[in-house]
């Protein structure tokens, strides 16, 4: 196994969380302080969520055009700039349209980089290869509103680290081999009609936390500041949410490669389901610390675990299009999640965000129980 590989690609994705999770609380708090609602901040938070279904469907070509490293580094030094632009004009329509344009990008990084790890891991050790991607990940985003809080969110150079960051991790895949090899027609995100068909459970969990994430680092800290909390404790809230999903990826990745994948699976979807209706009745006590970290912890999980059965299941060309799939149910989870919740929040209940979670989980598990996730298909 090709270890600095894994570490550089692992790294290069990383980078991405970090900037993501310094810019897109900035860009809500900002929204906030220029007088705009939650369905616009909900808008804003979703319209990257298009880019995601763009890049999805031209990964595969372009990746067998251009190659998979040089690809992935383009998009990472596409995704920089439109975050310096976001620092050189504030204005939300262009902020639409850069939103746009980083969904674009950084779905392709998101796709190549995720086949790239998943093709380099044994089986014995998939699960905690994942989790160890997981749990970087979480890290990188639980950092960025934490720096944030410190360096503050007056000013523009939130903008400027997430630039820095994203160009880092274009030049950590330098020289870098033994990525998926892709054909560029089988590779394409054509099907996703069948892969939801064959595995809804898994389909299900990655829209499930994709409309969490965005969620989390764009909705919950205005959440948290409409339920009369300060900027700074609204941020903690965040932050903890993504130490749960940090801290407790690798111990899930551990169990994985031990016990029933599935069963850990539909664990995830229990406890996310119970903590999302705990957070409106204890959002004001001490014990909401733990709720917030098993609310994290729960709703990573189900995207590890959904990554290492598709690893399990698929190799190449099959493994890039699957995660093609994944990466058009992170589109549409990111779009809807968003902006159900925006407006809801604005117009039903101020609870909307842990309500609408919770409804989530529970159509998971009773997809998980209906279709569980066990037999290997024969194509992606």
């Amino acid at each position: 196994m090709r270890w600095g590989t894994y570490f550089a690609v692992v790294a290069a994705v990383v980078s991405i969380g970090l900037a993501l999770g310094v810019t897109l609380p900035l860009v809500s708090l900002r929204l906030e302080s220029w007088g705009y609602g939650s369905f616009a901040i909900g808008v804003m938070a979703a319209t990257p969520a298009v880019g995601v279904l763009l890049g999805a469907s031209v990964t595969g070509r372009l990746a067998g055009r251009f190659g998979t490293t040089r690809l992935m580094q383009g998009c990472l030094l596409s995704a920089a700039l439109s975050v310096v632009l976001l620092a050189l004009v504030q204005s939300y329509p262009v902020w639409v349209l850069l939103r746009l344009m980083i969904g674009v990008a950084l779905t392709m990084v998101f796709i190549l980089g995720e086949s790239w790890i998943n093709q380099l891991a044994i089986d014995a050790w998939r699960g905690r290869l994942v989790a160890l991607y997981g749990t970087g990940y979480a890290l990188s985003q639980l950092s960025g509103p934490l720096l944030l809080g410190a360096i503050g969110t007056a000013g523009d150079q939130g903008f400027w680290l997430g630039t820095c960051l994203l160009i880092g991790g274009a030049l950590l895949l330098l020289g870098r081999s033994g990525a998926p090899r892709v054909d560029a027609d089988s590779a394409s995100g054509r099907g996703l009609l069948g892969f939801c068909q064959r595995l809804p459970a898994i389909a299900w969990a990655v829209m499930l936390f994709a409309a969490f994430e965005s969620m989390v680092l764009t909705l919950l800290p205005i959440y948290g500041l409409r339920q009369g909390f300060s900027e700074e404790h609204a941020l903690l809230i965040v932050s903890v949410v993504v130490i749960g999903d940090a801290l407790l990826q690798l111990p899930l990745g551990f169990l994985a490669d031990r016990l029933s994948r599935l069963h850990l699976f539909a664990g995830c979807g229990v406890v996310l389901m119970l903590s999302s209706l705990a957070i409106p009745l204890l959002l004001h006590g001490p014990a909401i610390w733990l709720v917030l970290v098993l609310f994290g912890a729960s709703a990573g999980g189900l995207f590890t675990l959904a990554l290492i059965l598709i690893g399990e299941r698929y190799r190449d060309d099959q493994l890039v299009r699957a995660n093609a799939h994944v990466s058009q149910l992170w589109g549409l989870g990111c779009l809807l999640g968003p902006l159900l919740t925006g407006a809801a929040s604005q117009w039903v209940t101020g609870h909307a965000l842990p309500l609408l979670l919770a409804f989530g989980a529970a159509v998971f598990i009773m997809l998980v129980w209906r279709w569980p996730p066990t037999a290997v298909p024969a194509a992606a």
